[in-house]
């Protein structure tokens, strides 16, 4: 974790756990640590942690069985979601700033099509 940043500690491993479900190292449906395994793990206050979950639960990627621990979701597809999802934001953010640097539409087409055949 970033401790430096302006993102919020609790946000940051949010979006940890996001990475770790879209690239396969959490499965949908498994059982993830404790809260104080989860700020052991990432350094951070128990406290934080639960915020981590009760985050998680509201953007509906987790769920909590009583007695049992907390659980990914097992909706099919949502690694493929978010993957959609986090794509789009980023793609979106690199438009609005090379929009902001003054590139037209145009321009910017051609730029990611050069870019997009030499890879």
């Amino acid at each position: 974790m970033d401790f430096s940043t302006s993102t919020p500690i609790y946000l940051q491993v949010v979006e940890e756990i996001k990475r770790m479900l879209m690239s396969g190292e959490l499965k949908p449906g498994e059982k993830l640590w404790s809260a104080r395994d989860m700020a052991v793990r990432y350094k951070i206050n128990p406290n934080t942690a639960a915020r981590v979950y009760k985050e998680l639960e509201m953007q509906n990627l987790c769920f909590t069985k009583r007695g049992l621990g907390t659980y990914l979701t097992e909706e099919e597809g949502i690694a493929e979601l978010l993957k959609k999802e986090k794509a789009e934001q980023l793609l979106a953010d690199t438009i609005a700033t090379f929009l902001g640097l003054g590139y037209t539409k145009e321009e910017l087409s051609e730029l990611f099509q050069k870019a997009l055949s030499e890879l």
